[in-house]
């Protein structure tokens, strides 16, 4: 199946329904204190990053990778980044679009997989800031590929990421009261274990990835690791918080 094309579908969904707290705009309050130089954001569930993960980003150019919904990327936009937002889904772009409306904010909107950066050209930016979304794609070569393709030497990426532990058990099962059983192995894939039932409810698809993937996947397209942190989530979001960090970020850097 057209996995790009399912997931589009069920973000545009999610963004609609305005149930996703990763659809929600941030208020003109928000905005007013990035242009103050009050600001952070958040690449996974709880932590804000460093901000010397960033240093100046004043004047900088900036992808934010898979990150639309009207939260970071305004954000950074009213910092003084100039901001290109890149997502799948076109909801979540008219969020970052809608903020910058109301709020007259500069920034651009480009729709498209994040596995395919073939609209930039090479050394196109400064930093890259890609919140937890790399679980929505079957695989992440192609991305870090294109991820160094597009960034400058010597320049950032940013990503967050969910702990593969979490894919090892059901979460239907767990977030019922269920025991905590092992149930799949890893690396985990939604289109292995019914995926009819997800697609009838309007869910996207799901992929964990090892560490290999994800650390050594970025060593081997071009970059080298110089900032690590793990996050919780919180124990509505899945029982698992109690046992386990959930989810975690690294900062690269373009060699």
């Amino acid at each position: 199946m057209d996995i790009v094309a399912h997931n589009r579908t069920a973000w545009d969904g999610y963004a609609r329904s305005g149930e996703s707290e990763w659809t929600q705009p941030v208020s003109p309050e928000v905005i007013e204190q990035a242009r103050n130089g009050d600001w952070s954001v958040i690449l996974t569930p709880n932590k804000t990053v460093p901000a010397d993960w960033f240093g100046e980003i004043r004047d900088r150019d900036l992808l934010a990778l898979a990150s639309g919904g009207g939260q970071q990327v305004p954000v950074l936009a009213a910092a003084g980044a100039r901001v290109t937002s890149f997502d799948n889904s076109d909801e979540q772009l008219a969020r970052d679009r809608l903020v910058a409306e109301r709020d007259g904010l500069d920034l651009v909107t480009v729709q498209g997989d994040m596995a395919d950066l073939s609209a930039f050209a090479d050394d196109s930016f400064d930093l890259i800031v890609n919140p937890a979304s790399t679980v929505f794609v079957p695989e992440l070569e192609p991305v870090w590929r294109e991820a160094r393709r597009v960034l400058r030497s010597g320049g950032r990426l940013m990503t967050g990421a969910m702990n593969p532990a979490l894919f090892l058990f059901d979460h239907d099962d767990v977030d019922k009261g269920g025991p905590l059983e092992v149930r799949f192995a890893l690396p985990y894939c939604d289109l292995d274990h019914n995926p009819e039932a997800r697609i009838a409810k309007g869910e996207a698809l799901e992929f964990s990835h090892s560490l290999d993937a994800q650390i050594g996947g970025l060593i081997r397209a071009g970059f080298r690791i110089i900032g690590f942190y793990e996050d919780d989530w919180s124990d509505e979001a899945t029982r698992l918080n109690r046992y386990m960090p959930t989810s975690f970020a690294i900062l690269a850097e373009a060699v």
